[in-house]
């Protein structure tokens, strides 16, 4: 016979079983619906990680007080509480630090929240001092408007997106001064919108922010940031840091440890392999129901050899061989495959569109916020031939046990 008759033979089985044949591929369309909208969130997820990690700055690292081993991106058993002070971090450890091969600048930063009113509306915010020397070179941060803060700087600022227009009735613009615990700071730079926390803060040369900020104390910092000359040397010049620190403060013991060493590109990449692992666990669930599919092709053939038999030995009698009839019921369990994998497929692309609408942002465009869903045609291409090779998979052993069916046996068969 040839693959023409096979495939007219197998479409004439699916179509005058129209009852079974459906309810075998309602569990195709499931687990094909589920494992391609799985897959197009884990996708889209991907690509949005990969936008953000490529506006982070992957050469800076972090130096906080306080230490925990579950914190530390340190080598090392997690998961073990060391020790965790009031430790302050303070001109002395920049000091020690200076040193160091592989930086390339170093500065301290304090933090806080103040109240900042303007055009008598008063709110609560988030204010960052920092070395004003270095901090346009060491920032990832853009201006929308107006410029970033300059050495000379003192009393001025640098405001986040939301600041300048999210917050107070009056839209805040370049050159106006905010009144920051009192004292008129003028506004030199509103920074692009980036989406976070950082819309909601106010940049201050850290001089200024010493006298505005409750609690700060000069010299003393809440946090250093280290920016390393190359992202390859992110690794070694963090153990570098631990080492120095730790003789600069005279600890000796890692259980004495009073500060921690974060590094962005560490945080990106235990992000990236989070959500790997959570796509593929997801994957894994989502594979279940085409289990469940794969059964139920399986079920569905051996009871349409069971209700064929004596037209088998009718084919046999007649010069139909044992090779005809293997193709004719693999056609048939393919093609139950194929319209489960079409149906699948249109199935994952309409879960795919609910996604934004139950508040995963994941879903939404990087940077237009809009609604637009990534869903990949090579995506829907490895749906449709996943669910064939599920129903070719599935028919196997009934469609082999049909070829092997004598002509006088199948013939007597009630």
């Amino acid at each position: 016979m040839r693959n023409s008759t096979y495939l007219k033979m197998g479409l004439n089985m699916l179509v005058h079983s129209k009852l079974r044949s459906w309810l075998t591929i309602i569990g195709i369309v499931i687990g094909i619906g589920s494992v391609v909208g799985i897959l197009s969130l884990g996708d889209a997820m991907q690509e949005q990680v990969q936008s953000r990690l490529a506006e982070m700055d992957l050469t800076k690292i972090t130096i906080s007080p306080g230490y925990t081993k579950a914190s530390s991106n340190m080598p090392g058993p997690p998961g073990m509480r060391g020790s965790s002070t009031d430790a302050e971090l303070t001109d002395d450890d920049i000091e020690a630090l200076h040193g160091l091969d592989g930086i390339q600048y170093i500065a301290g930063d304090i933090s806080g929240s103040e109240s900042v009113i303007y055009a008598a509306q008063n709110a609560t915010l988030s204010i960052t001092g920092v070395d004003p020397q270095v901090w346009k070179y060491m920032t990832t941060l853009k201006t929308q408007s107006g410029r970033l803060l300059e050495p000379a700087d003192k009393y001025v600022a640098v405001i986040g997106s939301g600041v300048a227009s999210g917050i107070y009735d009056q839209e805040i613009g370049v050159n106006q001064v905010i009144t920051v615990n009192g004292k008129a700071v003028r506004v030199v730079g509103i920074l692009e919108e980036e989406g976070g926390r950082g819309d909601r803060s106010i940049y201050m040369p850290i001089d200024g922010a010493v006298n505005l900020l409750d609690d700060a104390e000069e010299g003393v910092y809440d946090s250093i940031t280290v920016k390393t000359r190359s992202e390859d040397l992110v690794d070694e010049l963090m153990e570098d840091i631990v080492d120095k620190l730790m003789v600069s403060r005279h600890i000796i013991q890692e259980d004495d440890r009073d500060f921690s060493v974060t590094a962005s590109k560490s945080m990106a990449e235990s992000v990236t392999e989070m959500t790997s692992s959570m796509t593929l666990f997801l994957g894994a669930i989502a594979a279940v129901s085409l289990l469940v599919g794969a059964v139920g092709i399986a079920n569905t053939m051996f009871t349409s050899v069971l209700e064929k038999t004596k037209e088998i030995g009718t084919m046999k009698a007649i010069g139909a061989k044992n090779m005809d009839i293997l193709m004719i019921f693999l056609f048939n369990s393919a093609m139950v495959g194929l319209v489960g994998g079409i149906l699948g497929d249109i199935l994952g692309a309409f879960v795919s569109t609910l996604f934004p609408m139950l508040g995963l942002q994941m879903m939404r465009g990087a940077s237009s916020g809009s609604s637009e869903i990534y869903f990949a045609p090579d995506l829907m291409a490895f749906g449709l031939l996943l669910a064939v090779l599920i129903g070719v998979i599935s028919g196997i052993v009934p469609a082999y046990r049909a070829s092997k069916l004598k002509p006088v046996d199948a013939l007597r068969y009630e």
